[in-house]
């Protein structure tokens, strides 16, 4: 049986954050459902549609990851009904600092509370990447600055051309 791990989020857009939880999770389960959230009560930079695009573009072409591994999908739903769609018990949430913990350690409460088959794995990314956040990747960005450091080269290129 093949295990496949949740992983949602915004990805407005994409980090090396992101990535090094996907890539670690790349080595714990046989399937990775990247779920790029589209509910409207957020304020995006990108549709959702281009958030998928990036996301496919930073994983498949700029890192060449296994795309038989990795599935991007959309999905303005709970994140316990993509579980169900997607055949999974696992949501996967990415850790920078004790001040994600509370906010996390909620979210997980409740979704286990909506489905108490699911269980959340919580994953830290590396040192490095622990505190980029798309929100100040978007402002470097801005404010015309330099995050090689921060997300791929495709994810730099739409960024740019977003803002210009």
């Amino acid at each position: 049986m093949n295990k496949v791990a949740i992983y949602p989020g915004t990805f407005d857009p994409i980090t090396y954050g992101h990535i090094d939880v996907i890539k670690k999770a790349l080595k714990l389960f046989d399937k990775i459902v990247v779920g790029v959230s589209d509910v409207s009560n957020k304020n995006y930079l990108f549709s959702s549609e281009e958030r998928i695009n990036i996301v496919n573009k930073a994983l498949f072409k700029d890192l060449r990851l296994n795309k038989k591994k990795i599935s991007v999908v959309s999905f303005s739903s709970l994140t316990t009904d993509l579980c169900k769609k997607c055949k999974s018990n696992i949501i996967l949430r990415g850790l920078r600092a004790v001040s994600d913990f509370e906010y996390e350690f909620q979210l997980a409460g409740m979704n286990r509370k909506l489905n108490n088959n699911i269980e959340t794995i919580f994953l830290m990314s590396d040192v490095e990447n622990q505190i980029i956040s798309s929100r100040f990747v978007k402002e470097i960005v801005k404010l015309n600055g330099d995050i090689k450091k921060f997300t791929t080269k495709s994810t730099i290129k739409s960024l740019k051309d977003k803002y210009e």
